[in-house]
């Protein structure tokens, strides 16, 4: 068991009550995990019994700090407690735990996620396109797809576009379900961008003998999830091309 002290806190949407918390470990000089893996807190409820929820680390490896990107949610009581945190505070935790990393060799590549599913795709993305050292994504080809209902829930936006900006081998698709009627990006769900993306750029997802397998990473809720592996299921995609995380 390990002590997360909360260092900062960030308000990312007012609307959906959602937080980024920046920790350290302060018993640690380094703590090690691979980008997308989760990190599960522990702590007493009002009965004095223990609870344990896991949370999707949303950075890269940086020391002893890692952070998490998560909702309140109404009755909830792990979440409010987090998102109810001041820096200095701290809770307990174990881990890192989770298979949902990037597996070698890297190929072009979709990133799929809804909601809070970006938290591990803002590791992912920070681990390939680091700011201080060159990058490490080989060439190859990231497109994230970030479906949300409102344009207020498109976290890490800026961070994403300056990313996009900075490196033309990534693209950054947010979408939109309920947009505003002044939105200017893309409509609809993740899976019907998904669908135009790939027939837009069949080249992306050849499937002639030599060309190398794409990967998918897809991360939300179980509805998405599904619907995602099976459109690409029916696209002809191998299973061990696509690998995935669901948070309910």
């Amino acid at each position: 068991m390990y002590t997360a002290r909360l260092l900062e806190k960030k308000l990312l949407s007012v609307n959906a009550q959602c937080y980024h918390l920046e920790f350290d470990v302060p018993e640690l000089e380094n703590f090690a995990f691979e980008a997308g893996q989760f990190v599960s807190m522990v702590a007493e409820d009002g009965r004095g019994k223990p609870q344990t929820r896991a949370y999707s680390i949303a950075s890269a490896p940086r020391g002893n700090r890692f952070d998490l990107c998560l909702d309140r949610v109404d009755g909830g009581f792990f979440s409010n407690q987090l998102c109810d945190m001041e820096p200095g505070a701290t809770a307990q935790f174990h881990g890192p735990y989770g298979l949902f990393v990037l597996r070698p060799p890297l190929e072009d590549t979709l990133l799929i996620a809804t909601g809070t599913g970006i938290a591990p795709m803002r590791g992912f993305v920070e681990t390939l396109f680091p700011s201080e050292v060159e990058d490490r994504s080989d060439g190859k080809h990231f497109w994230l797809i970030h479906g949300t209902r409102h344009e207020s829930e498109l976290y890490y936006r800026r961070y994403f576009e300056k990313a996009a900006v900075e490196h033309p081998n990534f693209h950054y698709l947010p979408t939109l379900s309920h947009p505003h009627e002044g939105w200017e990006g893309l409509r609809g769900y993740v899976q019907t961008q998904v669908k135009q993306l790939l027939q837009e750029h069949p080249a992306i997802c050849s499937r002639s003998a030599d060309a190398p397998a794409m990967q998918a990473y897809i991360c939300g809720l179980h509805e998405m999830v599904a619907a995602n592996r099976g459109q690409l299921k029916e696209l002809g995609w191998d299973r061990k091309q696509i690998h995935f995380e669901r948070y309910d």
